[in-house]
Order: C-alpha cells, then sequence, then structure tokens
C-alpha cells in the first residue's frame, strides 16, 4: 500500500504531485521530463503511477532534480531505481547528505508553533547514498533536460538548497526556501490554508541564509510559486505575500526560540517579552 497522492496542473508543462504533506513536480512533456523531488518513503509506486496517468504508460523521466535532500524530498530512493534507472541531479553542497558521508543538522523541536515541529525529532536527517547516479547540477545554472529552466542557489534550510525559475513566464520551483502553507501546524498542513511563509522551521539551521534566499526569490517577482508544502501561488496574492515575508522576516518567520536561532535575535526576543 502506497502513500497517498493526489495530482493537479500547475501550468500545461508543471504537475503538482501531493504526497501527503510534501509536494513534487512533474516537469516537461511525454517527449521529455525531469522529476523534482522524489517525496516520502513509501511512495515509490505512487509516483509512478501518477507519472503514467499524466504522460501515458511506461512514462520515464530523463533525471531527478533535487531542490534538497530531506527525508521528505527523496524517500522514494532507492525503491524507485527499481523502475526508473536515471541520475539524480543536485547542488554541490548537497552531496555530502546524498552519497552517505554527512547528516543534516538534526531537527529542532523547541521552535514549537505546532505539532509538525514538536514532532520533529522523529524526522530522519541521516544522509543517503545515491552512488554513481549522484551528477552535480551545471555550474552555468542551466538544468539538465528542462532548457528554458534556470537553477538558483538558495541555501538557508540546506547548505545547497536550489529553486528553479523560468523567466518567460516567471514561474517558480522554490522548494522549501519558502512554502504556502503553515507546515509546523497539522492543522494548516491538512486544510493547506494558504499564505507565504518561510521555510519549515524544525529544519533549517541557517536563518540569515535563509532570508536571504527569501530576498533573493522576491527580485524575481514570480507570478507562479510551487513550493514544497502547500498548493501552488500566483498573481498579486503570491508577489504581495512574498514581499511582506521578506520585510518582516523575523517577525514572519524566524523562531523566537531554538537551537539555530541567532543568539542576538534571541536576546531581543527575551527583551521585549
Amino acid at each position: 500500500m502506497g502513500v497517498w497522492m493526489s495530482v493537479d496542473s500547475v501550468t500545461p508543462d508543471l504537475t503538482r504531485v501531493r504526497n501527503l504533506f510534501v509536494n513534487l513536480y512533474c516537469l516537461g512533456t511525454a517527449d521529455s521530463w525531469v522529476l523534482v523531488d522524489a517525496g516520502l518513503k513509501g511512495s515509490a509506486s505512487g509516483i509512478i503511477r501518477a507519472a503514467e496517468q499524466h504522460f501515458g504508460k511506461g512514462a520515464k523521466p530523463k533525471a531527478v532534480i533535487l531542490t534538497h535532500g530531506h527525508f521528505d524530498h527523496v524517500g522514494a530512493f532507492p525503491a524507485l531505481f527499481e523502475t526508473w534507472d536515471v541520475p539524480v541531479y543536485a547542488h554541490a553542497l548537497e552531496a555530502p547528505f546524498l552519497t552517505g558521508q554527512s547528516p543534516y543538522p538534526p531537527p529542532d523541536p523547541t521552535v514549537g508553533k505546532g505539532m509538525m515541529a514538536l514532532l520533529s525529532f522523529t524526522y530522519p536527517n541521516k544522509p543517503i547514498d545515491l552512488g554513481g547516479r549522484l551528477r552535480l547540477l551545471p555550474g552555468d545554472g542551466s538544468v539538465p533536460f528542462a532548457p528554458s529552466w534556470r537553477w538558483i542557489h538558495t541555501p538557508g534550510h540546506t547548505p545547497g538548497h536550489v529553486s528553479l525559475f523560468r523567466d518567460s513566464d516567471r514561474c517558480l520551483i522554490a522548494g522549501d526556501a519558502f512554502v504556502t502553507t503553515k507546515q509546523e501546524s497539522v492543522a494548516m498542513v491538512a486544510t493547506q490554508k494558504e499564505g507565504v511563509f518561510g521555510p519549515p522551521s524544525y529544519f533549517t539551521p541557517d536563518w540569515n541564509a535563509a532570508h536571504a534566499s527569501v530576498s533573493r526569490l522576491a527580485k524575481l517577482d514570480p507570478e507562479i510559486a510551487a513550493t514544497g508544502h502547500g498548493k501552488p501561488l500566483r498573481g498579486p496574492e503570491l508577489r504581495s505575500g512574498l514581499q511582506r515575508l521578506n520585510t518582516g522576516f523575523d517577525d514572519i518567520a524566524l523562531p523566537r526560540q531554538g537551537r539555530y536561532v541567532p543568539k542576538d535575535h534571541r536576546t531581543r526576543s527575551m527583551e521585549g517579552a
């Protein structure tokens, strides 16, 4: 029995596959497409079914592109390779977590803000080992097998986190650089109530870099944003929310407490309490 999935269209050539509480994407057309991220453990058969539902029986991507390697974005490996023998592309700074060399910093349940955060101590942070399937993203910013897209380094949530952007229609695949539901809250995740929020706080170790990444993406003035968690947003609602997140990042995204919260921010928070 696979993990629950649903499928919906973002653009004519970008399809969201919702895998319980995380999104992955099929990018391209039946002739040539890539999978962006790989969902939760146990989802391989559901991902394959979703792809065949969208592209036709026997559909197979040219590659998998990873925004980052957290457990809910790589869970279908290695089972997925039993059907799809394809390369996996990621940023060079993400490679230690994808070759078995290094675990991610442990999740931080002390950030509070909801049950998803409180339960985060149970979330895996061990590396996976993709072996010879791992490829590094090209240094020129191009996205393999997706020539109209470019990748942008958006660290903070992880060191090698990337987002994908298409200039022609200003479509953004943001990964977890920012999300469109409050991922710390079980109720918000269940209802998919829309908004623009910072990266999941229980798994974000570098808040200064995370804010810089939000600023970088806000400057793109995206028309559409497909994120790792939550429904796709578009138009004025997206842009105003992203600008609000950028200018009010400390109040909206940064936890008031936590092992990775900068010391000067904790001091200011205590003084203002």
